[in-house]
């Protein structure tokens, strides 16, 4: 069974970010800083270790923001394009990989006073991890200041840097507080992604559809347009930053965002929905055949997809959108195609017995619905 994952802040890796920092500051009490740190650190996960760590680095480092900045710069390893290699630990040479993510905390929080200092020193840190969650306390207390300087950083020749302006601005990056600020106002957001829409690392890319993509939850028809206007003379790099941006929208038929992507309404007609297995057993799976017809005088590009309606414990319906395939449907022509659906136990969803229903979607157009049973037995 493999180590859990919160091990990696351990003694071992304590006692070395304390030998860095004392060889950078002499008065440093590393066994005072160590003891303090591993008190019930067995007893910890792994975000409640990383905080106890920028704790302890709180009372250790000198009450003077300034000069522990400074040692915590020194601190840093000297390759500067280490962030998220699987193999970055930190030993002679610096500190970089995880153990960055309580000295970012620390920064965090100590560091509102001395802000200019503070970013410049999340933008070293970034280089040799990511900064991505410590620099949102930044944009909470002063996001145009906040702003400012990360609109600098979208020039940077680090692709770290220029990363950690989209993923720290994403209004819900997951494991990180919210900016709702963002949320309800993604505008100055925008004007950062458009700079590195085209960015040279993929890497950087993704980043930019991963923030798109948050913002489509709260604002989906203006990501459609903003997503509609990148698509004109695009790049493929920028086609494929675009579809990966609007995955949510797709998957839930957003219409605006699959015209986009050159997806009109669907002119076709379900001509046949067989439900295989009128009633499943839970364990088994659900088994239908479709048929669709093109009522269009062209070609058409087609998504099609399938909703199940489940049901749940006070008998109403909800229904779970899942992705079936992508087609290209003759004017005039046909298509057949038939498939299984898994019902059984899963983490995310409990399953009830009774009527349920199976939607075949094309484009985000309801084409028709059919019912099946579920038995527990």
């Amino acid at each position: 069974m493999p180590e859990p994952f919160k091990n990696f802040f351990n003694e071992a890796r304590v006692k070395g970010l304390a030998t860095q920092i004392v060889s950078y500051c002499p008065q440093f009490d590393g066994q005072g800083f160590v003891d303090f740190v591993i008190s019930g650190l067995e007893d910890l996960e792994l975000k409640e270790r990383s905080a106890r760590i920028a704790e302890g680095l709180g009372h250790f480092l000198p009450a003077n923001f300034a000069q522990s900045a400074i040692i915590l710069q020194r601190c840093l390893h000297p390759d500067e394009d280490t962030a998220f290699q699987s193999d970055a630990d930190f030993g002679a040479e610096g500190v970089r990989g995880w153990m960055i993510a309580p000295m970012s905390h620390y920064v965090a929080e100590q560091g509102m006073g001395h802000f200019d200092l503070a970013m410049a020193t999340l933008k070293e840190m970034t280089k040799r991890f990511t900064a991505e969650f410590a620099v949102r306390f930044f944009l909470l207390e002063d996001r145009d200041r906040a702003l400012a300087i990360m609109e600098d950083w979208i020039c940077d020749p680090n692709r770290h840097v220029r990363r950690l302006v989209s993923e720290g601005t994403r209004p819900r990056l997951p494991w990180a507080m919210r900016l709702p600020m963002f949320q309800e106002d993604p505008a100055p957001v925008l004007a950062l992604l458009e700079k590195l829409k085209d960015d040279g690392e993929e890497y950087v890319r993704r980043s930019v559809a991963n923030n798109l993509n948050d913002i489509a939850k709260d604002h989906p028809d203006l990501v459609a347009e903003v997503a509609a206007r990148w698509m004109k003379d695009a790049t493929k790099e920028r086609q494929w930053l675009v579809r990966h941006a609007l995955r949510t929208l797709v998957k839930q038929g957003h219409p605006k965002a699959l015209a986009a992507l050159g997806f009109d309404e669907a002119e076709v007609d379900l001509a046949r929905l067989a439900i295989k297995t009128p009633v499943v057993t839970f364990g088994d799976a659900l088994e239908f055949e479709v048929e669709l017809q093109s009522k269009a005088a062209n070609d058409q590009k087609l998504v099609i997809d399938y909703v199940v309606h489940h049901m749940k414990a006070n008998g109403s319906l909800t229904p779970k959108v899942f992705k079936w395939t992508t087609i290209t449907l003759p004017a005039g022509g046909a298509h057949k195609a038939q498939r299984k659906h898994a019902i059984r136990p899963i983490t995310t969803r409990r399953y009830y017995p009774g009527l349920h229903k199976l939607e075949i979607v094309a484009n985000g157009k309801s084409l028709g619905v059919a019912d099946f049973g579920l038995t527990m037995d």
